[in-house]
């Protein structure tokens, strides 16, 4: 009998593990190339995993909820057999793969730690990424870890164990002779409140609607409240004229759709703006780690996506600074458009070293954007809209109608001063107000 070993494929450079979230094939159930036999989640993005042969699941390695290292065997497939149905309508069709999860954030759980497996304490226990990733969140020390019963595979911790530790409200603080070695990685973490406070009954009213969050906007929120319990966060403002850019854009984007078979979005013109500002201020491209500055060497724009169903996600542009205009276009629209059809893969949402959010979409002339970590700044673009201004000239000032926009800069203030949280947001602008109307793209 010919078999074919399912592996717990790689999800990234720094993801070590997966939890299996769901089956979708049973045992005995016919699989076609390429089809979803089953779901995993890890603390960055849920996805589906694929067969790369047809045939007949004949054994499952795992449970659902086991937590299973990257290149283990998770399933056992005999290709031998046939892997379609026959062609009888009496027979049921397999169950189509069911659609891959949203995917988180950038980095929707992206934090500064970079340990896989962690193998840690008296117990001698090993924790998963995730569960690290919310042990540090919320505060629990490595003593109070391992008082957390497992009910994982060889007793382990699993997402729902320390959650409902939490949520028992047994987390609290270490005593103060704690070691160093007790705490849960080497790096030292700054010290904050406890992300989740103790949770008050809310009445609710004659009428109301219940709304269960699902495991996307639940790891959002989670992440906005780990940003802003982990950054002080200060926004700067700046308005900007771009009477010259709205015009330029105006005359280049109908020759542009016609060439390229794209629009050409004020995105990627924001995007190459900001890219230009970092390489004049270098210190807005890095991240904290304890007491110590990462300064980025890449410089990797993340763009905020709002998707169909009303969550967020942060696909990544990968070194944005080797890019022209028409590369960061092109890029811009494939990603936003994957992001939308729930196509990207995990490695395109994570790495991201700036965020660029834009507000304007919706109409907002401003916003005060929250900090995806571990960055340590993010910048918010409002509506362009017309605006009587005093124009001078050399014959005097003028009243006339220009194109005005809100930029938000949003930084974190353990790192970045209101003196370079000012400057960069004001050399974007000029980048943008300097447009040159010659152009050509």
């Amino acid at each position: 009998m010919a078999e074919y070993k399912l592996i717990m494929p790689k999800m990234g450079e720094s993801i070590a593990e997966a939890t299996i979230i769901s089956w979708l094939k049973n045992e005995g159930d016919a699989i076609d190339v390429d089809e979803a036999v089953l779901e995993i989640a890890t603390d960055k993005v849920d996805s589906e995993v694929p067969s790369m042969e047809a045939g007949i699941l004949s054994k499952k390695l795992f449970n659902e909820g086991d937590v299973v290292k990257v290149g283990e065997p998770i399933a056992i497939i005999n290709t031998a057999a046939e892997s379609t149905s026959p062609a009888n309508d009496t027979i049921e069709e397999p169950a189509p793969a069911v659609q891959v999860i949203e995917k988180t954030i950038e980095v929707a759980q992206e934090v500064v730690t970079k340990e896989p497996i962690i193998k840690n304490g008296m117990n001698n226990k090993f924790y998963s990424p995730l569960v690290m990733n919310i042990a540090k969140t919320e505060g629990i020390s490595a003593t109070q870890l391992e008082t957390i019963p497992g009910t994982g595979q060889d007793g382990r911790v699993t997402k729902k164990d320390i959650l409902a530790f939490i949520e028992n409200g047994k987390n609290t603080a270490a005593p103060a002779q704690e070691t160093t070695q007790q705490h849960l990685t080497t790096n030292s973490v700054s010290a904050r409140p406890a992300a989740n406070p103790e949770k008050k009954e809310i009445p609710s009213q004659q009428g109301d609607e219940i709304i269960e969050m699902d495991r996307m906007r639940k790891l959002i929120a989670d992440h906005m409240v780990m940003s802003k319990h982990t950054s002080p966060h200060v926004t700067s403002f700046v308005e900007a004229d771009v009477t010259n850019l709205v015009n330029w854009r105006n005359k280049i984007k109908g020759e542009f759709k016609a060439r390229e078979g794209e629009n050409f979005t004020f995105t990627p013109i924001f995007i190459e703006a900001i890219v230009k500002a970092i390489k004049d201020f270098p210190m807005i491209n890095i991240s904290v780690d304890g007491d110590q500055i990462i300064k980025r060497k890449n410089i990797n724009i993340g763009m905020a996506a709002a998707l169909p169903s009303g969550n967020l996600i942060v696909p990544v542009i990968k070194n944005a600074d080797f890019m022209n205009l028409t590369g960061l276009a092109k890029t811009v629209n494939d990603l936003a458009n994957r992001a939308r059809a729930n196509k990207l893969s995990p490695d395109e949402i994570q790495g991201g070293t700036y965020t660029v959010t834009n507000v304007g979409t919706f109409g907002n002339v401003l916003g005060t954007p929250i900090i995806n970590q571990p960055q340590v700044a993010i910048m918010a673009m409002g509506a362009i809209v017309k605006k009587p201004a005093v124009i001078e000239t050399e014959h005097g000032d003028l009243i006339g109608i220009r194109h005005k926009m809100f930029l938000s800069h949003s930084y974190d203030h353990r790192v970045v001063d209101g003196a370079l949280g000012g400057m960069f947001v004001r050399r974007v602008a000029d980048y943008l107000e300097q447009w040159d109307v010659n152009r050509e793209v």
